[in-house]
Formats: structure tokens, C-alpha cells, sequence
């Protein structure tokens, strides 16, 4: 596909560009107001789980990049809204950021819902969105450049879960999920996966406002399958896995991990997920540099891969703007893959230590919390490593298959 993306040479010249230790003109905060990011997260709805962790990362980034003086002598203000994992939320929430706030960049989208109705507000008005959400769709919108994700687009994970079912040896696969934007592209690339195989598959999609899933349940009893695909998410999850309990389900179960954490574990109970997959999790990078300074940062012991994704895209951001000392979106479109994709540049894990290395003059590579941040021309993450958690006497413990 030809790129839309059109990119500025970024000249680091001119007295003034460098202050130590980071891009800062002066001491203190210029007079012509903040620079602006937001999150736009799912703080209610089926998104609540891990927004609240989103919103919590962007705001330490910021406040440890004003600590150190702010980006281009100028104050980073943070601003958050609820989408509350609901694309008419989302447009309100966008539309104050947008509008109101004016702010540069939204981050941390994570219902593909809700990106595919908001980033049309975003490319109109030049606002860049870092997403996680991982419709396949999403890319192939015309959104002019205006738009990366660190999330894996569906496409992968949905062959992702097509290699776990050829690896747990299953020969009939049923794959149950709601409608989303997502669905259909899952089983597709199910089926091209397994299919030449000899796996048969069954796929079905089910109304997830509905109480009770046993009619659904019993449907795919009848098909008698090896292994189930759970694929909603975390609520209607609960209520499905206790159906299957009901229904003396023996097969093997895998899920989408965003509907498989520990309050899913504790909405069934222990004894009904117990045994159960949660899969194509994209692996943050557990053992970098990155991980361990986020966890730092955050106070927290053990990190998703949506709070890396979320501290990930407020580094991006900020060394986006740096390296084309540009605040606004189009700077950090002209600007991402040049501090992302340039492999022979020096590494670089976080906004404190860039800033400082494009204040020197120096070619940076950022790779952070979520892994390597790497984008094609449409704005897929290019490199990506996926984990498999097994709930296990009600905990989720990474499993090799």
C-alpha cells in the first residue's frame, strides 16, 4: 500500500536548541503556554480494568519530563477523558481534548470501537493518535499519518491463536466472540491458519448484553469441539465461563487475555477458570531497562502490556515533538519514525535520556516498556512478541505451548 505519511527534515541548529541536560531553551517554562497530550481511556465500561493504568502513566511521564525542566522551555500539561469503552463517549471525550483543550496528541485509545470513531476528529484536525487499538481497519482508514499502534493488529492475533490451536494438537476449534470491529478478521485468519491443517472450525457470534449464555453454550456442545475460543471480554467472559461450568464443558478453553485477567478469575471463581488460556497477549519487554523504570515510576510490581503501551506512547510523544521541535501533531507525525524505526541510532528507553541525546545532536532509537516501537508506513507496530498465561489455582502463570 502506498503511504500517505509526508515527512519534514527536522535541523537541529541555531543557538538555543540545546540546554542541558534536555531541550530546553531557558530556565523555567516558556510564556506561550503548555505543550498539550492527553489520554483518551476506558476508566468505565470494558476497557476499566487497565485505563486507570493508562491515565497513570501518561501523567508520570509528564511530570518526570517537568521535573527536569519540560520539553522545548515550555510545561507539558496532561489532560484525561473517559471513553468509557463507547465509541459516543469517545467522540464527546475527543471532542473536548480536541476542540477545547487543544491538544497535540491522544494516546492510549484502546476499543477499536472507539478508535474507528475518533480518528477521523483526530487526522481533520491534525491531532496524532497513539493507539492500542487493534483493528486491522483501523490502518487502512485514510488517516494521512495521523495515527500508530503498539497494539498488534488483529490479523496477527488472530493467527497467533490459529498456531496455539495447531500446538495443543485440537482438531475441532470453536471460536465464540461479539460483534466488534475485529471479529470477522479473527476468523478469518483462524481459519487460514488452521484449516489447511485439517482443524475443523465453527465460529459464532453472540449478542454480549444478553444475562446468559446457555443456549450459545449449548449450541456449541453440540459441535462437540476439543477446544472453545471465549472471545469476548471481561464481563460477558464471567458469564459465559460459568455456563460452560454449568454445562460440564471438558475441552480446553483459550480467550482473549484483555478477558482473562485476575478480576475475571475472581468474578467465576477460582474452580470454574480454573485450567482456562489467556492468549495473545502482546510480551512487554519484562527484562529491559524500560520495564524496571517503569516499574519504578508507577510504584508497581508487575506491569500489563497496556500500561508499557501507555508510558511507551507519552515517550514517543514528547521525542516526536524534541527531535522536530514541532509541539503539535504533525510534528509528532513528521517525526515518530525517526526516533523510532532507525536501528543504527543510539538506544534509548525513556524521555529523559532522549531528550538529552537530541539536545547533544544525536540520532536516537527508542524502545521501551511494550518492546521495540517499531511502525510500517500505515502505522501497525512491525515487531512483536506475544505470551500465554494458563489460570492456574486462580492465578495467570506464563505457559510455553
Amino acid at each position: 500500500m502506498k503511504t500517505l505519511i509526508t515527512r519534514r527534515n527536522a535541523l537541529l541548529t541555531g543557538a538555543g536548541a540545546i540546554a542541558a541536560p534536555f531541550v530546553i531553551t531557558a530556565p523555567g517554562f516558556g510564556q506561550t503556554g503548555p505543550i498539550k497530550l492527553s489520554g483518551l481511556v476506558s476508566l468505565t465500561g470494558s476497557g476499566a480494568p487497565f485505563g486507570p493504568n493508562s491515565r497513570m502513566a501518561h501523567q508520570a511521564v509528564v511530570d518526570q519530563v517537568n521535573g527536569a525542566g519540560g520539553l522545548l522551555g515550555r510545561k507539558i500539561e496532561y489532560l484525561a477523558e473517559d471513553d468509557a469503552t463507547n465509541p459516543e463517549a469517545g467522540i464527546r471525550g475527543a471532542r473536548k481534548l480536541i476542540d477545547v483543550d487543544k491538544v497535540s496528541a491522544i494516546m492510549s485509545v484502546w476499543a477499536s470501537a472507539v478508535g474507528t470513531a475518533v480518528l477521523p476528529l483526530c487526522w481533520e484536525n491534525k491531532v496524532m493518535m497513539l493507539a492500542i487499538s487493534a483493528a486491522d481497519s483501523l490502518a487502512l482508514l485514510p488517516h494521512q499519518g495521523y495515527f500508530v499502534r503498539t497494539q498488534p493488529h488483529t490479523e496477527l492475533q488472530g493467527k497467533e491463536f490459529g498456531r496455539l490451536a495447531l500446538a495443543m494438537g485440537a482438531k475441532n476449534f470453536y471460536v465464540m466472540m461479539p460483534q466488534t470491529p475485529f471479529t470477522e478478521t479473527v476468523f478469518k485468519a483462524i481459519r487460514e491458519t488452521v484449516e489447511p491443517k485439517g482443524v475443523k472450525v465453527n465460529t459464532m457470534i453472540f449478542d454480549n448484553k444478553k444475562t446468559s449464555f446457555r443456549s450459545e453454550v449449548d449450541e456449541m456442545m453440540r459441535a462437540n469441539p476439543d477446544l472453545l475460543m471465549m472471545g469476548g471480554y471481561q464481563n460477558e467472559n464471567i458469564v459465559m465461563a460459568k455456563d460452560l461450568f454449568r454445562a460440564n464443558y471438558k475441552g480446553k478453553v483459550v480467550g482473549f487475555a484483555f478477558g482473562m485477567t485476575p478480576a475475571f478469575i475472581e468474578g467465576a471463581g477460582k474452580e470454574t477458570a480454573e485450567g482456562m488460556y489467556a492468549c495473545v497477549e502482546p510480551a512487554p519487554a519484562g527484562g529491559s531497562p524500560a520495564y524496571a523504570k517503569l516499574k519504578e515510576l508507577v510504584k508497581k510490581d508487575t506491569l500489563d502490556t497496556y500500561i508499557c503501551q501507555a508510558y511507551d506512547h507519552a515517550n514517543l510523544a514528547i521525542l516526536a515533538m524534541a527531535k522536530g521541535k514541532d509541539p503539535t501533531g504533525t510534528g509528532i507525525k513528521d517525526n515518530i519514525r525517526k526516533i523510532a524505526n532507525n536501528d543504527s541510532a543510539m538506544k534509548v528507553d525513556n524521555a529523559l535520556d532522549g531528550l538529552k541525546a537530541i539536545g547533544q545532536g544525536k540520532e536516537i532509537k527508542y524502545s521501551g516498556a511494550s518492546g521495540p516501537c517499531k511502525f510500517s508506513d500505515i502505522g501497525n507496530i512491525i515487531e512483536v512478541g506475544f505470551r500465554t498465561t494458563q489460570i492456574k489455582d486462580g492465578k495467570l502463570v506464563e505457559v510455553k505451548i
